[in-house]
């Protein structure tokens, strides 16, 4: 287990009406205590909603939805939970992560991963690699943004990135920003254990589509595995990785046993496996808070993301737990 951090909370959002809208959300997450604002790299919204809950609409393109954040917040760090490789040029990529990170003042959260959404690569035009090529590409994009933070001149030559002849110009390794790492199978887990300065854990999603078993990929004792691939890439390094999960099930209620059934029912769980899983934060405020405890104490997660949808409801917790 890493050793205990203090906790911090961000909020994922996808969507807004207008820019006025955009604005206001961002002040909100900031003035409530979260430590940062995250967005999704998707761009297509499904045609039939899934019926697990899937992944939400996506109306906003990230970069630019970041640099606008940035722009109306003062302490909010930004990022994407997470780029997906596949969908950028990678030096274009790296580029644009170090123009963010310099106009938002050091205030990028750089999330990478390899992409798993294979109904949106189809839709996009975008070739659907095996796993293995895909994390391949993530590793090599992964040596560009570190690269394009080293002020020295970029030479790569790699099976998926091929760059070479120039430089991060004024970018120094010293002002780099934490990459964040996402994934939930063993080779990404230990790349990010390698790699990564945040790991965000996420479901194993081989199948290219949300659904039950990917749920059940991360319920508790599975995720004593992922923990345990993130250790085995790190090795000395463990204790300098923040764990990051997303907690997709939240629900603040004072009658927490029935929503959990009603909620595990949709995966084929029993109601205290949906309570105990890593992902899902379901009952009292004061109930979710002694969880997180006990999650820090047994995974060692200490920054917990939730959806724009319970940016208030959370809020509280977030007041009793932050930098505790």
């Amino acid at each position: 287990m890493a050793s205990h951090r203090p906790f911090r909370f961000s909020v994922q959002a996808t969507t807004a009406s207008s820019g006025a809208e955009w604005r206001e959300l961002a002040r909100r997450v900031e003035g409530a205590g979260y430590s940062a604002l995250h967005l999704a790299d998707h761009y297509v919204t499904p045609a039939v909603p899934s019926k697990t809950g899937g992944r939400p609409s996506q109306e906003l393109a990230a970069m630019p939805a970041m640099a606008m954040a940035a722009a109306v917040t003062e302490t909010l760090h930004i990022g994407c939970r997470v780029f997906c490789v596949d969908y950028h040029l990678p030096a274009v990529l790296a580029k644009s992560a170090a123009t963010l990170d310099l106009l938002s003042d050091g205030r990028l959260e750089l999330g990478l991963g390899a992409g798993w959404t294979q109904s949106e690569y189809a839709a996009m035009g975008v070739p659907f690699d095996a796993a293995g090529v895909r994390i391949e590409r993530l590793s090599e994009v992964i040596a560009l943004v570190k690269a394009q933070f080293s002020g020295e001149e970029i030479a790569m030559s790699g099976h998926h990135v091929n760059v070479s002849g120039y430089r991060g110009v004024g970018e120094t390794d010293a002002h780099r920003p934490p990459i964040m790492i996402g994934g939930g199978s063993p080779r990404v887990l230990k790349l990010a254990g390698r790699e990564a300065d945040i790991v965000s854990f996420n479901f194993n999603n081989r199948a290219g589509v949300v659904g039950p078993d990917g749920v059940r990929s991360s319920m508790a004792g599975a995720m004593d595995d992922k923990i345990a691939w993130v250790r085995e890439g790190a090795g000395d390094r463990f204790d300098q990785i923040e764990l990051e999960i997303g907690a997709y099930f939240t629900v603040v209620t004072d009658q927490a046993a029935g929503m959990a059934a009603a909620m595990a029912s949709r995966f084929g769980l029993e109601p205290d496996e949906m309570i105990e899983h890593p992902n899902a934060l379901i009952g009292s405020v004061d109930e979710i808070v002694e969880r997180l405890l006990a999650r820090r104490e047994r995974y060692g997660f200490s920054y917990v993301s939730v959806s724009s949808a319970n940016l208030d409801v959370f809020a509280p917790v977030v007041a009793q737990l932050t930098g505790r």
